[in-house]
């Protein structure tokens, strides 16, 4: 007898994940926002030398990147497990921008020291950990490995 795989399960949140997960979402577009617009030259710094792309065209895919994830966020609860999927992806596909501010001594975002660009690296896992827990993605995953091992 062969076994189906189980598709995600999405379990309910909480409020406080609920409000976590529309916070970021605010975040998200705020940040998509700000790339198009005021602080476009700030974001243009954190793109690394050897993206193989235009700097400024990174920074306009990235800032609407963000503005649809952050949309998606807020609008797409139902599909929140899958969005904050692909957020995590989002913020693990940005942390070499970080990385190479740190590398490169890079002054933007008012990281004008070493040790605050360094520090400012530690808060890439953070984002990634606040959108999988606040979308119930790690929840879904969890059920869905002990649904397989039962």
């Amino acid at each position: 007898m062969t076994t189906q795989p189980m598709p995600p399960v999405a379990l309910k949140t909480s409020l406080i994940q609920t409000i976590f997960r529309v916070f970021l979402g605010v975040n998200l577009l705020f940040a998509g926002i700000s790339h198009l617009t005021f602080a476009r030259t700030e974001f243009l710094a954190q793109v690394p030398q050897w993206v193989p792309l235009d700097g400024d065209l990174v920074v306009v895919l990235s800032g609407i990147a963000e503005i649809i994830l952050g949309a998606a966020l807020i609008g797409l609860g139902r599909y929140r497990v899958l969005v904050g999927w692909v957020v995590a992806a989002f913020f693990v596909a940005v942390f070499p921008g970080n990385i190479a501010q740190y590398l490169n001594q890079i002054d933007a975002f008012g990281l004008v020291t070493d040790e605050a660009r360094f520090m400012r690296l530690f808060f890439q896992p953070v984002l990634i950990a606040w959108a999988l827990w606040s979308t119930g993605a790690w929840q879904a995953w969890w059920a869905s490995r002990q649904n397989r091992s039962a």
